[in-house]
């Protein structure tokens, strides 16, 4: 008897599991520094998820208008989620120390930075799988833009020739929609 109710309860349980839906805060990530992080951790507020390289023709435009996003907007209610990708036109060839410091002594990046990953193919990372199937859009250059909402969803996509500042109306809805949430739960 206590054996076929363990077993209820363990079906149940794993019903329940599989039932939830997935979102991209499900996901874990290597940081730049080699660390294995729950992107649970930025659930709650507000991702903008770019593929970035460091020898692009969009890097200064794309990483000048990322920082000052994060600048203007983070860390509290928004994050800018960059992840290096060397597929396209291998613009993004060094070492995940390498790529760190190039960014941050370029740029002054203050934004969280992963590992490199692949973000198409049978090897891309499994958030940016995510991103592809819900979005219906897949990088096909460096600086692919995924907005994800503080639930988890993706909300919008953009491709490198569309500007940060263009997107920035986007991220400034959400987060204030999101402070105005928070107020309300006050």
């Amino acid at each position: 008897m206590v054996a076929a109710v363990a077993a209820a309860s363990l079906l149940l349980w794993a019903a329940g599991c599989a039932q939830r839906e997935h979102d991209f805060y499900d996901f874990k990530a290597v940081n730049i520094r080699g660390k294995l992080v729950s992107l649970e951790k930025y659930r709650g507020s507000v991702s903008l998820v770019v593929n970035v390289a460091s020898e692009c023709g969009f890097t200064d435009q794309h990483y000048r208008a990322l920082q000052q996003l994060q600048k203007d907007l983070g860390p509290h209610h928004f994050n800018v989620l960059a992840f290096p990708c060397n597929q396209f036109g291998q613009q993004e060839p060094d070492n995940n120390g390498e790529i760190e410091s190039f960014a941050r002594r370029t740029y002054n990046v203050s934004f969280p930075m992963f590992s490199k990953v692949a973000v198409i193919g049978t090897g891309a990372h499994p958030a940016f799988k995510y991103l592809t199937e819900t979005s219906g859009k897949e990088p096909t250059w460096n600086f692919w833009k995924y907005l994800v909402a503080p639930d988890g969803k993706v909300v919008g996509a953009w491709d490198p020739t569309v500007a940060v500042e263009e997107i920035r109306p986007h991220i400034i809805e959400l987060v204030r929609k999101l402070i105005l949430r928070k107020r309300e739960d006050l």
